[in-house]
């Protein structure tokens, strides 16, 4: 594996700036094009699997940070707050106190449920300077976040399907998750006390983790501070470990905000709140992925899909219009022309492109392209119809294989 650090900055993924803060960094446009195309197969997924996606603000009142209790057992995480029109407001921890406020914005029967709220959305946690590094451990966070409001009889199927969705999620990025870690709390006052919460909410995530069939760890001192949580665990270049994906059962919070469904009988019942995130934060994702491919993303992930190279600067014409109805097929593609070296040196330049296309005298007359694959394949000179039939094919699919079938 390589270290992201390193290589995000070689490839121009991504950077920081003193003036922008530690733990703040910002998006180059390769970089951009990544974060992009998986936020994008991330919704793809999750409107699948039966999920509606919501936007909520970054900001909220101290009170409801008060209310959800972050602001008891959290605030040594958050940014302080901000005086706003004689009130205090706060950049948010996290997005379930959000969620738990617009599902309480309208009243639901239990025909409604499960109902699978999704966001990617922006929040902020004060980590300290020495932690901070890369993409990996930041303080302005993109969370791919979800909860699901849900009876008590389908919480444990919700989190069974979450991991089922994290498993399918990993095979298509490539992840590989070195374990399944059940987080139980530990000794202090930073968990909420309700031992009967605890126990119940322990008890199903243990269900659902034997209905996935997958094998954990419990370990003290790693939940939530409401509830215990099932992490999904990968190590990075040098081994070190750290949390990607979450599911989590919660009792605590639709209590606190006096959640509600009309049941059968026609009266008020407490939804369980099923919190779950398929891929983490972007930044985490993003920085993981660099590692584990190395910059050579997948087609469907790669910044530049398709370079196209004229031998000479007769065949420029033809090679544009080759990355014309590239791009109009809605490939990532680009033109490398004669003046950015020779051949040999704009060959190697483009060593992570899933494709190349050299362009000669001959491939120009007859609307044919050289074709050589990142992965050192030569398919040989193919029509550029051909070309852009399969790489296309190959980006839709969402898969590893770079050369799809006629």
């Amino acid at each position: 594996m390589y270290d992201h650090r390193r290589l995000g900055r070689e490839l121009e993924l991504f950077g920081t700036d003193p003036l922008m803060g530690a733990g703040l960094p910002y998006w180059l446009p390769d970089g951009a094009v990544v974060r992009h195309a998986l936020e994008e197969y991330v919704r793809d997924q999750e409107r699948a699997a039966g999920y509606r996606h919501v936007y909520s603000p970054v900001l909220g009142k101290r009170e409801l940070y008060e209310i959800s209790g972050h602001w008891d057992h959290y605030s040594d995480d958050m940014f302080p707050p901000m005086e706003l029109g004689g009130e205090e407001v706060v950049l948010r921890p996290s997005l379930c106190p959000h969620h738990a406020l617009i599902y309480r914005s309208r009243s639901h029967s239990y025909r409604e449920l499960p109902l699978r709220m999704a966001e990617l959305g922006g929040m902020y946690r004060s980590e300290p300077s020495g932690v901070l590094g890369g993409l990996t451990r930041v303080r302005s966070i993109q969370l791919n976040d979800a909860h699901i409001f849900c009876t008590l009889d389908q919480a444990v199927d919700e989190a069974r399907a979450a991991l089922e969705l994290i498993a399918r999620a990993y095979a298509d990025l490539g992840i590989r998750a070195v374990r399944h870690r059940l987080s139980l709390p530990g000794e202090g006052g930073k968990y909420v006390a309700d031992p009967a919460l605890w126990e119940r909410a322990t008890g199903l995530l243990k269900e659902a983790l034997a209905g996935a069939g997958v094998p954990y760890e419990a370990v003290e001192g790693e939940a939530a501070f409401y509830g215990p949580k099932i992490d999904v665990q990968i190590a990075d270049a040098a081994g070190r470990e750290s949390t990607l994906s979450t599911v989590q059962i919660d009792f605590h919070q639709p209590e606190r905000f006096d959640l509600h469904y009309i049941g059968p009988d026609g009266s008020r019942h407490r939804p369980v709140m099923v919190h779950r995130s398929v891929i983490g934060s972007v930044e985490r994702a993003v920085a993981h992925l660099i590692e584990v491919h190395g910059g050579a993303f997948p087609v469907w992930l790669a910044p530049v899909q398709l370079v196209v190279l004229p031998v000479s600067d007769a065949q420029e014409e033809r090679a544009l219009d080759v990355v014309r109805r590239a791009v109009a097929r809605g490939l990532r593609a680009e033109y490398a022309g004669c003046g950015q070296g020779s051949l040999g040196a704009r060959v190697r330049a483009a060593r992570l492109v899933p494709y190349q296309a050299v362009i000669g005298e001959k491939e120009a007359g007859g609307d044919r392209a050289a074709v050589r694959l990142r992965d050192g394949r030569r398919p040989g000179t193919v029509e550029v119809e051909d070309l852009l039939q399969r790489a296309g094919a190959c980006a839709r699919a969402r898969g590893g294989e770079l050369w799809a079938a006629a």
